[in-house]
């Protein structure tokens, strides 16, 4: 079972996609990046809400409106998001165990519970370097992975996407067929 939920790598994926070429912010629909990434509408409005109530994202008004970031991208860490959508998580529970040896015949020792247990301190740590680990990571850096792997074009290939939705609104969205899209699960690592 995966610590964070499937939220959190959705989230991820959007606003690495709200990030445009030069680190700069771009504009779009929690349904058009829904439809871009194809992911479930219902589910990503509700991390949408997440992502604007910790101040990550900000809704921009207008029959074109959508969400862009609310902060530079180089200031939104990994840490940031996994907490706005999943909330903080301990990675281990410590249910005291140590304390209910057989041999201790129901009068556990004082040594045998004193201070932390070994164990619970070793997951803390685990934790504390995962959560280290997500907050040196930023939204501008994911990007910047992507944009690196992605083939030149991608990127304006994703602001044309994104842009003729926008312009569209109110009638169908469907891209021609003449599209040349790249499939996002060709460059997500």
């Amino acid at each position: 079972m995966a610590l964070y939920s499937a939220g959190v790598e959705y989230g991820i994926h959007c606003l690495a996609f709200l990030v445009g070429n030069h680190g700069d912010t771009r504009e779009a629909s929690v349904r058009d990046l829904a439809e871009l990434q194809g992911v479930p509408l219902d589910y990503l409005a509700k991390i949408f809400t997440k992502l604007a109530k910790a101040k990550l994202v900000a809704a921009t008004e207008g029959v074109r409106g959508g969400f862009k970031l609310a902060r530079p991208a180089d200031e939104i860490t990994l840490l940031d998001i996994v907490n706005a959508i999943d909330g903080r998580k301990a990675l281990f529970e410590c249910r005291e165990i140590r304390g209910r040896c057989a041999l201790f015949e129901g009068q556990t020792p004082e040594w045998a519970v004193e201070g932390r247990c070994s164990i619970h301190g070793a997951m803390l740590t685990a934790q504390k370097r995962m959560e280290e680990a997500l907050a040196q990571q930023t939204i501008l850096d994911i990007a910047r992975k992507v944009g690196r792997k992605a083939p030149a074009q991608f990127n304006a290939q994703v602001d044309t996407w994104i842009n003729d939705r926008r312009e569209k609104k109110g009638t169908a969205n469907a891209p021609s067929s003449d599209d040349q899209i790249i499939p996002i699960t060709e460059i997500c690592d």
